[in-house]
């Protein structure tokens, strides 16, 4: 087995033939979100070359009627409620306090509230957020909220989660519960981004720390478990590891697809070195003057290699692309049909068609 075998590997798993946005979410489990449209979501970008016929902004609009929740897994994004029941219980030894109960009680009264409601009935201020800059408490308190699975999202508006109180808490599991789903989330996560390295294998346990903090001293024999339940080679001295119950399946099309930054083909950095010989680096957050590939740069797929990137822009003028190249631009025919081809059905999940 060759780098180059692992890479039509990395490729062929994850884009799976388009079928229906239910069955894509259920085969992916987790979907990263990422506010940014350049020229659309990350999470739309990952799921129109997965979901057939799918266009942008569906994911949202069909939220309220897919068995998915917003959530924290190793990322902010959508999971399926299966995995989602795996991550829960969220809550800590101690209760939230006077606030979070009073704002739990209103949600409780009155069903679905929009932030601005909350705030308009308890005006708790401002509170330094993460950054360090200044966000609303309320929107804090609910964020908070939320990640310890005391409420949900039932859909958004404008892109403002929209809140809900659940069910008292699911109660505590024991040792061997807790183990047997630790095992499951970090299984939920293999077959998503795999094949990987052995470092990235331990990096993403390490993640797990997102998903179930409450299980934090389990991370470890976890990891030990995964090592040895997964089908591993040693390749050019490092050690690879994928499901066992997966077929080595390489086989790969005639296509170019722009791929999402946090696609799970590209989404490890240290993976996509290996495999394609060059750093992507995304600069969304980086100073224009330091910029070498641009704000979005979305990475592009030739066959089985990231070849380089394009910068996908919309306006009154239609799609504009700009195209960079880590090596030269393929010079045959066939991969420039195959770039049209890739735009035309930019335009299309864009809205664009060309008539």
């Amino acid at each position: 087995m060759t780098l180059a075998d692992l890479g039509r590997f990395a490729v062929a798993r994850s884009l799976f033939p388009p079928t229906t946005l239910t069955r894509a979410l259920a085969t992916l489990g987790f979907v990263q979100a990422d506010p940014i449209r350049a020229p659309a979501r990350a999470q739309d970008l990952t799921l129109r070359h997965r979901a057939a016929g799918y266009r942008v902004g569906d994911l949202e609009r069909l939220y309220h009627t897919l068995d998915i929740e917003e959530d924290v897994f190793i990322n902010y994004g959508f999971v399926t409620r299966d995995v989602y029941r795996l991550m829960h219980p969220r809550a800590p030894k101690r209760r939230g306090g006077r606030r979070e109960q009073a704002i739990l009680d209103f949600l409780r009264a009155r069903g679905a509230v929009h932030p601005r409601q909350v705030d308009a009935q308890f005006t708790h201020g401002r509170v330094t957020n993460y950054w360090g800059g200044s966000s609303n408490a309320t929107t804090w308190l609910l964020e908070r909220m939320h990640y310890r699975g005391l409420v949900r999202v039932v859909r958004r508006e404008a892109g403002i989660r929209i809140y809900e109180a659940l069910p008292a808490a699911a109660p505590q599991v024991d040792k061997a519960e807790r183990d047997a789903r630790l095992d499951a989330l970090v299984d939920v996560a293999v077959r998503k981004y795999a094949p990987l390295p052995a470092s990235s294998l331990t990096m993403l346990v390490a993640r797990m720390r997102y998903a179930a903090p409450q299980w934090s001293s389990g991370r470890k024999r976890a990891l030990q478990r995964a090592r040895v339940r997964l089908a591993h080679q040693r390749v050019d001295g490092v050690e690879w590891y994928w499901p066992a119950d997966e077929p080595f399946n390489t086989d790969v099309p005639d296509t170019v697809r722009l791929l999402a930054p946090f696609d799970p083909v590209v989404w490890d950095r240290r993976r996509f070195e290996q495999l394609w010989d060059w750093a992507y680096r995304f600069e969304a957050y980086t100073p224009v003057r330091k910029r070498k590939l641009g704000y979005y740069a979305l990475p592009l797929l030739w066959r089985d290699r990231v070849i380089g990137w394009g910068n996908i822009a919309q306006g009154k003028d239609g799609v504009t692309a700009e195209f960079g190249y880590a090596g030269s631009r393929p010079r045959d025919r066939q991969f420039t049909r195959a770039l049209d081809e890739e735009m035309d059905r930019m335009r299309t999940f864009l809205g664009n068609e060309r008539t």
